[in-house]
């Protein structure tokens, strides 16, 4: 029985369902990574940071979301074992949607901050395995984004570790901490405006049909620039600091500074993430419209529906706002102790490496590229400045969501078949 033919209209509503609940769990548990730092750090309180990352978030998943989608949806598994069968692709990336989405809500209950990429991958793995065998597992593709897990955290500590450096040497450790974070702080400001206008520009307007060129792109992101770092100038010569107080009240001071940095780099973080996870909620969805809308034919690139990014967007929102103060808790304040300057230094090279890997259409886990930088940053402290038991519940968690994400896949692919006679 053609399934497609006869339940088209119902798959695609089902489809939809789970890539809602999908972005659902990617907002409870991985939005919550992104305004972790902000909230851990006290420069945004939980109400401020749901409602950065709703219009952020939102920002980059529609704007920025589509290239990292092409590589979900067609980088893991083949699709030509799929041709003659392409109802088992269907039913398959429903089972994966639904399952990654069980285990992120699971883990968000339980503070766990998980890797919504790794769910989502593994998910994939467990059905296209029962439901064709091995062959249709690109192997090579899966060890480069597993291979890409280890880098990531590597890259954004090692970042993170720099950032935090250089402010302690240029601002911390100067006779005049104060005079230093007005002169230097409005610079970092102008770094994080060039990350995320440049991932904007490379990356977001070519889907509403504006294409740029690389100088254009480059010099309008140094424009934007400079433009955050003179605001930045402005709004921090507006705060109401005692150039004569002493050295501790100075430090006082400095953070008050680097709040206002924190705002942007929030900002940043979530546009960055929006960008980068969207694809595993709406690749496979996007993949079950266009196996439905083109009669079965598993077509070699896929358009999205011009309603499945605001979707995916608004799923991220709604689980962020109900469900993500839990996680946002574990890596705000489990991990190390975090003030302005260090939770600004981590989120920035976190969005610095999620830039990098958008532009590269790699699906790296932003978990564990914001794990890897406060890491990071607790590191340039010293050993004892980490929660080594946070820590170890955060690396078991990453270590079995594969797995776990897999299983329930294969179990609902499964229930699936049976449902609908396959």
């Amino acid at each position: 029985m053609d399934i497609i033919a006869s339940y088209g209209t119902v798959l695609i509503l089902i489809a939809a369902a789970v890539g809602f609940f999908m972005a659902y769990g990617i907002g409870a548990n991985d939005v919550a990574n992104a305004m972790g730092t902000s909230v851990g750090s006290k420069a945004l309180t939980i109400k401020q940071a749901i409602f950065i990352a709703m219009i952020f978030e939102f920002a980059g998943a529609y704007l920025a979301g589509g290239e990292v989608t092409s590589t979900i949806r067609k980088g893991i598994i083949d699709a030509a074992p799929f041709a003659d069968i392409p109802e088992l692709m269907v039913l398959g990336m429903i089972a994966s949607l639904f399952a990654a989405g069980s285990w992120l809500l699971m883990a968000s209950f339980l503070g766990w901050p998980v890797s919504t990429t790794h769910s989502i991958i593994g998910a994939i793995i467990g059905f296209a395995l029962v439901a064709v065998g091995t062959e249709a597992i690109q192997w090579g593709k899966v060890a480069g984004i597993v291979g890409s897990w280890v880098v990531t955290p590597a890259i954004s500590g090692f970042i993170a570790y720099l950032i935090f450096m250089s402010a302690q040497k240029l601002i911390f450790d100067t006779d005049a901490p104060l005079k230093n974070a007005k002169r230097f702080v409005p610079i970092y400001m102008g770094l994080a405006g060039f990350i995320m206008a440049l991932v904007t520009i490379k990356k977001g307007l070519k889907h509403i049909g504006i294409n740029l060129g690389t100088i254009e792109g480059f010099a309008i992101s140094i424009g934007i620039a400079v433009l955050v770092a003179v605001i930045g100038k402005i709004a921090i010569s507006r705060l109401n600091i005692d150039p004569k107080a002493d050295r501790e009240m100075q430090f006082n001071n400095v953070e008050k500074v680097f709040a206002v940095l924190m705002v942007l780099t929030a900002c940043c973080m979530a546009f960055a993430h929006g960008s980068n996870d969207v694809a595993n909620a709406i690749g496979p969805l996007a993949a079950v419209v266009n196996i439905v809308e083109n009669n079965g034919e598993i077509a070699k690139k896929a358009a999205i529906a011009w309603w499945i990014l605001p979707l995916g967007g608004l799923g991220i929102v709604a689980g962020l706002a109900i469900l993500g103060k839990k996680v946002i808790k574990t890596i705000g304040e489990g991990i190390t102790h975090l003030t302005p300057s260090r939770g600004f230094a981590a989120e920035l090279a976190a969005a610095s490496t999620v830039v990098i890997a958008s532009g590269t259409g790699l699906p790296i886990s932003t978990t564990q590229t914001l794990v890897g930088a406060v890491l990071g940053v607790g590191m340039a402290r010293g050993i004892a400045a980490l929660n080594m038991g946070v820590i170890r519940n955060i690396v078991v968690s990453w270590v079995i969501t594969l797995p776990v994400g897999a299983a329930l896949a294969i179990v609902i692919f499964y229930v699936l078949r049976t449902a609908f006679g396959v």
